[in-house]
Protein backbone atom coordinates (compact mmCIF):
# COMPACT_ATOMS: atom_id res chain seq x y z
CA UNK A 1 0.00 0.00 0.00
CA UNK A 2 1.11 3.26 -1.19
CA UNK A 3 1.71 5.87 2.25
CA UNK A 4 2.13 9.67 2.16
CA UNK A 5 4.09 10.51 5.47
CA UNK A 6 4.40 14.31 5.94
CA UNK A 7 4.12 16.93 8.47
CA UNK A 8 3.27 20.97 7.35
CA UNK A 9 4.56 23.46 9.46
CA UNK A 10 3.98 27.42 9.17
CA UNK A 11 6.10 30.24 8.26
CA UNK A 12 6.47 33.62 9.45
CA UNK A 13 9.63 34.54 7.10
CA UNK A 14 9.34 33.00 3.39
CA UNK A 15 13.26 34.57 3.00
CA UNK A 16 14.43 33.17 6.16
CA UNK A 17 13.29 29.42 5.29
CA UNK A 18 14.87 30.18 1.73
CA UNK A 19 18.36 31.15 3.84
CA UNK A 20 17.73 27.74 5.32
CA UNK A 21 17.12 25.81 2.30
CA UNK A 22 20.43 27.30 0.81
CA UNK A 23 22.33 26.56 3.71
CA UNK A 24 21.48 23.43 3.87
CA UNK A 25 22.29 22.68 0.31
CA UNK A 26 18.74 22.30 -1.29
CA UNK A 27 17.63 22.46 -4.68
CA UNK A 28 14.98 22.92 -6.66
CA UNK A 29 13.47 20.01 -8.34
CA UNK A 30 12.57 21.28 -11.72
CA UNK A 31 14.05 23.97 -13.88
CA UNK A 32 12.83 27.75 -14.17
CA UNK A 33 11.93 29.06 -10.77
CA UNK A 34 10.25 25.71 -9.91
CA UNK A 35 7.27 27.53 -9.06
CA UNK A 36 4.05 25.86 -10.31
CA UNK A 37 0.05 26.46 -9.46
CA UNK A 38 -2.33 24.15 -8.46
CA UNK A 39 -6.25 24.16 -8.99
CA UNK A 40 -7.59 21.21 -6.78
CA UNK A 41 -11.14 20.06 -7.00
CA UNK A 42 -12.31 17.95 -4.36
CA UNK A 43 -15.08 15.79 -5.23
CA UNK A 44 -17.48 14.16 -3.00
CA UNK A 45 -21.42 12.13 -3.30
CA UNK A 46 -23.85 14.88 -1.86
CA UNK A 47 -24.34 13.13 1.32
CA UNK A 48 -20.51 13.69 1.73
CA UNK A 49 -20.05 10.08 2.37
CA UNK A 50 -16.18 10.25 1.09
CA UNK A 51 -15.34 12.82 4.09
CA UNK A 52 -17.23 11.09 6.37
CA UNK A 53 -14.85 8.11 5.50
CA UNK A 54 -11.98 10.22 6.00
CA UNK A 55 -11.44 10.01 2.48
CA UNK A 56 -10.50 12.46 -0.20
CA UNK A 57 -10.70 11.93 -4.05
CA UNK A 58 -9.22 15.21 -6.19
CA UNK A 59 -8.20 16.06 -9.84
CA UNK A 60 -5.17 18.30 -9.52
CA UNK A 61 -3.92 20.97 -12.31
CA UNK A 62 -0.77 22.20 -12.33
CA UNK A 63 0.48 24.94 -14.28
CA UNK A 64 4.74 25.44 -13.98
CA UNK A 65 6.16 28.67 -13.65
CA UNK A 66 3.64 29.83 -10.99
CA UNK A 67 1.62 30.97 -13.88
CA UNK A 68 -2.24 30.54 -12.74
CA UNK A 69 -4.02 27.60 -13.98
CA UNK A 70 -7.97 28.25 -15.52
CA UNK A 71 -10.00 27.63 -13.12
CA UNK A 72 -12.78 26.37 -14.87
CA UNK A 73 -13.38 22.22 -14.20
CA UNK A 74 -13.87 21.93 -17.90
CA UNK A 75 -10.18 22.24 -18.67
CA UNK A 76 -9.07 19.33 -20.97
CA UNK A 77 -5.26 19.70 -19.31
CA UNK A 78 -3.83 16.80 -18.31
CA UNK A 79 -4.19 16.67 -14.28
CA UNK A 80 -3.26 14.32 -11.02
CA UNK A 81 -5.66 12.17 -10.03
CA UNK A 82 -5.24 11.56 -6.10
CA UNK A 83 -7.31 9.04 -3.60
CA UNK A 84 -6.42 9.11 0.09
CA UNK A 85 -7.62 7.23 2.55
CA UNK A 86 -7.09 6.88 6.59
CA UNK A 87 -5.06 4.15 8.60
CA UNK A 88 -1.80 4.34 6.71
CA UNK A 89 1.50 3.84 7.76
CA UNK A 90 3.48 1.58 10.17
CA UNK A 91 0.31 -0.56 11.72
CA UNK A 92 0.88 -2.27 15.72
CA UNK A 93 -1.49 -5.24 16.68
CA UNK A 94 -4.66 -3.25 16.91
CA UNK A 95 -4.23 -2.25 13.55
CA UNK A 96 -3.65 1.58 14.20
CA UNK A 97 -0.75 3.54 12.60
CA UNK A 98 2.08 3.44 15.30
CA UNK A 99 3.30 7.20 13.80
CA UNK A 100 1.85 9.96 15.78
CA UNK A 101 4.43 12.71 15.16
CA UNK A 102 3.68 12.54 11.07
CA UNK A 103 0.29 12.60 9.04
CA UNK A 104 0.11 9.42 7.64
CA UNK A 105 -2.29 8.17 4.88
CA UNK A 106 -2.91 5.24 2.66
CA UNK A 107 -1.82 7.76 -1.04
CA UNK A 108 -3.16 6.09 -4.53
CA UNK A 109 -2.00 8.41 -7.58
CA UNK A 110 -1.62 8.53 -11.55
CA UNK A 111 -1.81 11.17 -14.01
CA UNK A 112 -5.15 11.52 -16.85
CA UNK A 113 -5.10 12.97 -20.10
CA UNK A 114 -7.89 14.99 -19.56
CA UNK A 115 -9.52 16.63 -15.97
CA UNK A 116 -12.67 17.75 -17.73
CA UNK A 117 -13.67 14.34 -19.13
CA UNK A 118 -12.77 12.48 -15.84
CA UNK A 119 -14.49 15.32 -14.04
CA UNK A 120 -17.48 13.99 -16.32
CA UNK A 121 -17.12 10.76 -15.39
CA UNK A 122 -17.25 11.37 -11.58
CA UNK A 123 -20.36 13.63 -12.16
CA UNK A 124 -21.79 10.71 -14.13
CA UNK A 125 -20.92 8.42 -11.46
CA UNK A 126 -23.38 10.99 -8.77
CA UNK A 127 -20.56 13.01 -6.88
CA UNK A 128 -19.66 16.65 -7.78
CA UNK A 129 -17.20 18.99 -7.12
CA UNK A 130 -17.79 19.23 -3.33
CA UNK A 131 -14.90 22.46 -2.75
CA UNK A 132 -12.36 23.77 -4.40
CA UNK A 133 -8.56 25.11 -3.30
CA UNK A 134 -5.29 26.43 -4.84
CA UNK A 135 -1.75 27.15 -4.44
CA UNK A 136 1.39 28.39 -5.19
CA UNK A 137 4.15 25.24 -4.80
CA UNK A 138 8.43 25.21 -4.73
CA UNK A 139 9.39 21.97 -4.58
CA UNK A 140 13.01 21.09 -3.13
CA UNK A 141 15.04 18.26 -2.34
CA UNK A 142 18.52 18.00 -0.75
CA UNK A 143 21.79 16.33 -2.58
CA UNK A 144 22.69 12.91 -2.77
CA UNK A 145 25.73 14.06 -0.78
CA UNK A 146 23.15 13.81 2.02
CA UNK A 147 22.23 9.94 2.23
CA UNK A 148 20.05 10.77 4.92
CA UNK A 149 17.85 12.55 3.23
CA UNK A 150 16.82 10.08 0.25
CA UNK A 151 12.92 10.16 -0.56
CA UNK A 152 12.24 13.76 0.95
CA UNK A 153 10.55 16.41 -0.14
CA UNK A 154 10.87 20.22 0.71
CA UNK A 155 7.67 21.91 -0.55
CA UNK A 156 7.03 25.53 0.17
CA UNK A 157 3.36 26.04 -0.59
CA UNK A 158 1.96 30.01 -1.01
CA UNK A 159 -1.53 29.47 -0.06
CA UNK A 160 -4.93 32.11 0.76
CA UNK A 161 -4.30 31.39 4.39
CA UNK A 162 -0.92 31.78 4.60
CA UNK A 163 2.78 30.51 3.86
CA UNK A 164 3.89 26.97 4.61
CA UNK A 165 6.34 24.29 4.17
CA UNK A 166 5.35 20.68 4.19
CA UNK A 167 8.16 17.63 4.68
CA UNK A 168 7.20 14.28 2.89
CA UNK A 169 9.19 11.22 2.84
CA UNK A 170 10.85 9.00 5.70
CA UNK A 171 10.34 10.10 8.97
CA UNK A 172 13.64 10.31 10.48
CA UNK A 173 14.22 12.71 7.42
CA UNK A 174 11.40 14.92 7.79
CA UNK A 175 12.40 15.27 11.87
CA UNK A 176 16.26 16.16 10.78
CA UNK A 177 15.11 18.40 7.73
CA UNK A 178 12.93 20.32 10.11
CA UNK A 179 15.24 20.47 12.93
CA UNK A 180 17.69 22.14 10.34
CA UNK A 181 15.43 25.12 9.18
CA UNK A 182 14.81 25.67 13.13
CA UNK A 183 11.79 23.96 13.49
CA UNK A 184 10.94 21.68 16.25
CA UNK A 185 8.45 18.91 17.22
CA UNK A 186 5.82 21.36 19.07
CA UNK A 187 5.64 23.34 15.28
CA UNK A 188 4.21 20.20 13.63
CA UNK A 189 0.52 20.83 11.74
CA UNK A 190 -1.07 17.41 10.92
CA UNK A 191 -4.20 18.85 9.18
CA UNK A 192 -4.81 19.36 6.11
CA UNK A 193 -5.27 23.34 4.21
CA UNK A 194 -8.63 22.23 4.22
CA UNK A 195 -9.29 21.82 7.57
CA UNK A 196 -6.92 24.84 8.16
CA UNK A 197 -8.88 26.99 5.65
CA UNK A 198 -12.28 25.67 7.85
CA UNK A 199 -10.58 26.73 11.33
CA UNK A 200 -9.49 29.97 9.74
CA UNK A 201 -13.08 31.01 8.03
CA UNK A 202 -14.78 30.47 11.71
CA UNK A 203 -12.18 31.81 13.56
CA UNK A 204 -12.97 34.99 11.42
CA UNK A 205 -16.51 34.22 11.60
CA UNK A 206 -17.40 34.17 7.74
CA UNK A 207 -18.68 31.10 6.08
CA UNK A 208 -16.29 28.50 5.44
CA UNK A 209 -15.61 27.72 1.39
CA UNK A 210 -13.49 27.66 -1.13
CA UNK A 211 -9.79 28.58 -0.53
CA UNK A 212 -8.79 30.24 -3.48
CA UNK A 213 -6.77 33.81 -3.72
CA UNK A 214 -8.62 36.76 -4.15
CA UNK A 215 -6.39 38.48 -6.52
CA UNK A 216 -4.79 37.44 -9.18
CA UNK A 217 -0.70 36.86 -8.60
Amino acid sequence: MAREIEIKLRLKDVKQLRAGLKRIGARLTSGGTGRVHEWNTVFDTPGQQLRRRRQLLRIRVETPDGRRSERAKKATQAALLTFKGPDGGTRGRAGKSQDKRHKVREEIELRVENAAALAQIFERLGMRAAVYYEKYRTTFRLPQSKPWAKGLLIELDETPIGNFVELEGPPRAIDRAAKALGFSKKDYILKNYLRLNAEQCLQRGVKVGDMVFQKRK
